[in-house]
């Protein structure tokens, strides 16, 4: 039992300790919003701001944007300052502007999330617009390459076969693997970099 002095401080520190539960019940955690996998989520078309032809940002508030690398397909590259090319790959403006177009006539779309982001920390996930996985219609319409074959799956067998059915239906592709242009460009700019950096004095 307490000493009668003490009891007044133990009353005191349970009343706060019961208060800080409450409030952590009530408060739910705001730096890691919850990102349901597996399953189709709705996504108001406005809030998708395109990247380029397989990457889209979601904004789902002033707080909380969330980057979605689109499985199944690699488009044709935009330039990326950041990552040191300055030059679209052929066809990169028009592989942008056909998701710009399907994003900006949509009524309804959905995210299939994968359970694991990529090693960039983006999400991995299906899109689909008005019923139909946009990456079977990147590929159809000749602008992306499907990816299904070398990545697997993610865990997503039924929307990854429909974009390796629709890949069997169409012809090559008229651009380069995104996937060389990209290998070509880190060279380039390594070779670059060799020259720019000074000899050291013998």
């Amino acid at each position: 039992m307490l000493p009668n002095a003490l009891r007044p401080f133990a009353l005191i520190a349970l009343l706060l300790l019961s208060t800080l539960a409450v409030a952590e019940e009530s408060s739910p955690a705001q730096d890691v919003p919850v990102r349901t996998t597996l399953e189709r989520v709705p996504v108001d078309p406005a809030l998708i701001d395109v990247g380029d032809g397989d990457t889209v940002v979601i904004r789902w508030s002033d707080e909380d944007s969330e980057r979605v690398r689109i499985l199944g397909i690699d488009t044709p590259e935009v330039a990326h300052h950041s990552m040191g090319w300055y030059d679209d790959q052929p066809y990169g403006p028009e592989a942008t502007a056909f998701a710009k177009g399907v994003f900006a006539m949509a009524d309804k779309v959905e995210l299939l999330r994968s359970a694991e982001p990529d090693g960039y920390g983006r999400t991995l996930g299906y899109l689909f617009v008005n019923g139909r996985n946009y990456s079977v219609l990147a590929v159809k319409s000749g602008f992306a390459v499907e990816t299904v074959s070398h990545y697997g799956d993610n865990g997503l067998p039924e929307a990854s076969e429909a974009v390796l059915a629709a890949s069997r239906t169409v012809g090559p592709v008229a651009f380069e693997a995104p996937y060389k242009f990209r290998r070509r460009m880190r060279e380039m700019n390594d070779w670059r970099e060799l020259q720019e950096t000074p000899a050291e004095a013998e």
